[in-house]
């Protein structure tokens, strides 16, 4: 999926957009009280409002550089960059602003990618000298949480009905059906790999918890704001139905 590179455009549309969205709420709609917040800047920092928005906007943009793993900048040359932006006075052609911001972005990619899958495979390596995992052959691993009680196997035609928790290797929850109390019905032809390989072998009533490397996941791709790209994922998955 591309991402945008105009940051700046699109981090001042969102606050546009933001502060349309406060004044069109459609009345019929109940919204939790909010508390407006009473507290004025500091008159030692921010002496007028241009001066508090001033310092909203610098660290609003911030964010939203961190937010797509672009912090690592030269601050100086960035403040320097954006002063030439006022004066439209730049020092790099403008046909090239975009090139150099992607071309850094897919460095800072391929490095995120480089760490992600050096890790996974450390840790798939000690994961695979556990008591009761089991190593497939496409490199993914599992582990019966529960036997399943049939013996009937799903295949890529069936929808499935699952349970799931999905963490990376760390611990973190990027997703959880579990911690929704809500289980999913989907094609299984139409999920990750790793899913599709491990799932075709369990049962209804089978727990198994699959240690899926990032070939078998999203790959090179990051999918929402937690799973990294190369990253490996754990997910604990029951299966409650062939439907």
């Amino acid at each position: 999926m591309k991402k945008s590179i105009f940051i700046l455009t699109t981090l001042l549309i969102g606050l546009g957009v933001m502060a349309q969205k406060k004044s069109t709420t459609s009345p019929t709609t109940t919204l939790p009280k909010q508390t407006v917040a009473t507290t004025k800047p500091s008159p030692k920092n921010f002496k007028t409002t241009k001066d508090s928005a001033s310092y909203a906007l610098g660290y609003r943009i911030a964010q939203s550089l961190k937010g797509q793993g672009l912090q690592d900048v030269n601050t100086e040359l960035f403040k320097k960059g954006m002063m030439a932006g006022f004066t439209t006075a730049t020092e790099i052609p403008d046909s090239l602003l975009d090139i150099c911001i992607k071309n850094y972005q897919d460095k800072m990619s391929q490095e995120k990618i480089a760490i992600n899958r050096a890790a996974g495979k450390a840790f798939l390596e000690e994961n695979a000298k556990k008591p009761g995992v089991v190593k497939m052959t496409n490199g993914m691993q599992y582990l019966v949480l529960t036997p399943g009680k049939d013996t009937v196997h799903p295949t890529l035609k069936s929808k499935v009905k699952c349970h799931y928790h999905g963490t990376l290797i760390d611990g973190t929850v990027f997703d959880s059906s579990v911690q929704r109390g809500e289980p999913i019905s989907f094609p299984l032809n139409g999920v990750i790999k790793g899913w599709q390989d491990a799932v075709q072998l369990m049962t209804v009533g089978a727990k198994w918890r699959l240690f899926i490397p990032s070939e078998l996941a999203y790959g090179e791709r990051a999918a929402g704001p937690v799973i990294g790209p190369g990253s490996t994922l754990i997910f604990d998955v029951e299966l409650l139905g062939i439907e």
